[in-house]
């Protein structure tokens, strides 16, 4: 028995199909409530195909207390994928569905519908003793481009030492899909997701990468020595990223694109969906994002990092000054002086307690007691601004600029 799945996976086996010997990529769609996920599916399906064969593993779920009304839609996705599935064959790509309509109340979600996908693609992987295989997460609302498949194959064989990968992604900002004040809060959104990664890349944080559950892959062996996905109802992408980047190597995929939908959604407490809900509830002009002085702060503390190794007596910048007497700085300062072997182990275990979920709280903090939030217009453009970038004028040219950014 696999020790991962005897420990840790939620489900026994669920698909009984034999694997195909030759299955090296595992698409994995948590689908609750979703009446485009056909498309998805067709946007895959129109994927050129890599060398290995490939499933995509349809999670559909809802809680045992959900609404009559997100149970009639399941049962609705359910038989429209089928019918979908069932005419539309092709060799070394199939579908398969799951159905999870009663999950327990306490911890259903987006979370734990990806951990039922991916503990069974890793049950599938194990059955041709593929630990290597690659489990990719992907939405029921996304759709990608024609090279997807080939391009994340490419990347794991290139990239033979990375656990996992965040991907590139590009909502749509314009066309008749959509309204127009759709579109507006999402480049907005979008390019507020960008100017915070580009904000800790300035500051010269080593874990600067997005952490979107439509746009991400990992390897089945470290996904399993990660102990797999957590429950949570939000925010799941971002907290099982945490635990794979600090192994080192964790890489971006540039050379293709996940295409997330702008639509509005109220199923989770944050995020994309609810992000755009308030958009459209709020009375500003503009989004309003975290104070670029922030990142001025953090930057000013990172350079000197490797000095704590050696003294107490170190400058560092009054709100983080603030925010590390809050967390307990200096009895983990003489914690990580204790076990480190050098000074480049020293700034090693800094930044594994210095994390990415200290560094939001940090932003948090300082936007509460010293920089208070600015139109992510103005934002973005100091940024550019410290990067020696040209400004721009329009919130679309400056998302652009900052996806340049991002593929660079």
């Amino acid at each position: 028995m696999n020790f991962y799945l005897d420990r840790y996976a939620f489900r026994e086996q669920l698909i009984n199909v034999k694997v195909d010997p030759m299955l090296g990529l595992v698409i994995v769609i948590p689908c609750c409530c979703e009446s485009q996920l056909n498309q998805s599916l067709k946007s895959l399906l129109n994927c050129e195909l890599p060398s290995c064969s490939v499933e995509v593993i349809v999670v559909i779920n809802a809680s045992e207390i959900a609404d009559k009304a997100i149970l009639n839609q399941n049962e609705t996705s359910f038989n429209e994928a089928s019918e979908w599935i069932s005419l539309n064959k092709k060799e070394g790509l199939n579908f398969y569905l799951i159905n999870e309509n009663a999950l327990p109340k306490k911890h259903a979600g987006v979370g734990l519908a990806r951990k039922v996908g991916m503990d069974e693609a890793v049950r599938r992987l194990e059955q041709i003793g593929n630990h290597n295989g690659v489990i990719v997460c992907f939405d029921a609302d996304s759709k990608c481009d024609e090279n997807y498949l080939v391009e994340i194959e490419k990347h794991f064989k290139k990239n033979s030492k990375t656990p996992a990968c965040s991907i590139h992604f590009e909502h749509p900002i314009g066309g008749d899909e959509f309204s127009d004040e759709i579109y507006s809060g999402i480049t907005q959104y979008e390019l507020h997701l960008r100017y915070y990664k580009n904000g800790l890349a300035y500051a010269g944080l080593p874990y600067a990468f997005h952490t979107i559950g439509s746009s991400m892959a990992v390897r089945s062996v470290a996904y399993q020595k990660q102990n797999g996905m957590n429950k949570r109802k939000a925010g799941e992408d971002f907290y099982f990223l945490q635990k794979l980047i600090p192994l080192g190597d964790f890489t971006e995929i540039k050379t293709t694109k996940v295409i997330p939908s702008p639509r509005v959604s109220d199923r989770v407490p944050f995020g994309t969906g609810r992000a755009m809900k308030e958009w459209l509830l709020d009375d500003n002009d503009e989004m309003l994002s975290y104070n670029p002085k922030s990142f001025v702060d953090l930057k000013a503390f990172l350079g000197l990092v490797s000095e704590f190794y050696h003294s107490d007596n170190v400058p560092i910048p009054t709100s983080v000054k603030q925010y590390l007497d809050e967390i307990d700085f200096e009895e983990n300062l003489l914690k990580m002086r204790k076990n480190a072997t050098s000074e480049k182990h020293f700034v090693k275990l800094f930044f594994n307690w210095f994390n990415a979920f200290r560094v939001l709280k940090y932003m948090h903090f300082a936007r509460d007691s010293y920089y208070p939030d600015i139109a992510i217009s103005e934002a973005s453009n100091t940024l550019l601004d410290y990067l020696n970038i040209e400004k721009k004028n329009h919130l679309k040219e400056l998302l652009i600029v900052y996806r340049v950014l991002d593929l660079n």
